[in-house]
């Protein structure tokens, strides 16, 4: 594990296996209103995503996939690809009609579900 600010990102390797599990996820960013963000996303952004309780640290590494040019605006909900490193623990996570939650750090900006793995 890495650990900044009290945080922690889980980085250990699963050893076998692809380097990295993608799946399709219903994604809602939160809008400034709600707590979230104030400006889009779009690919390549990289959140901490986290499976845990609201009071848990440990976070997973994960990037979206947006299709074609596309923005995610704050408090928009999409359909797109999550690719995370595939690292000790986050196999068992990534399964149908898991939810977890989307920060940046310790802000809370989104939450998403699994719909399939790809």
């Amino acid at each position: 594990m890495s650990k900044a600010f009290g945080f922690y990102d889980v980085v250990e390797p699963t050893g076998s296996g692809p380097k990295a599990i993608r799946v399709q996820a219903k994604v809602h960013m939160f809008s400034a209103q709600e707590g979230g963000r104030t400006s889009p996303v779009t690919t390549r952004y990289r959140p901490n995503h986290n499976f845990g309780a609201a009071t848990d640290l440990t976070f997973y590494i994960g990037q979206f996939e947006v299709p074609g040019e596309r923005w995610i605006e704050p408090g928009e909900t999409a359909e797109l690809v999550v690719e995370f490193l595939n690292v000790v623990g986050i196999a068992e996570l990534l399964q149908p009609g898991r939810r977890w939650r989307i920060q940046e750090g310790g802000k809370l900006v989104g939450e998403a579900e699994v719909i399939s793995l790809l």
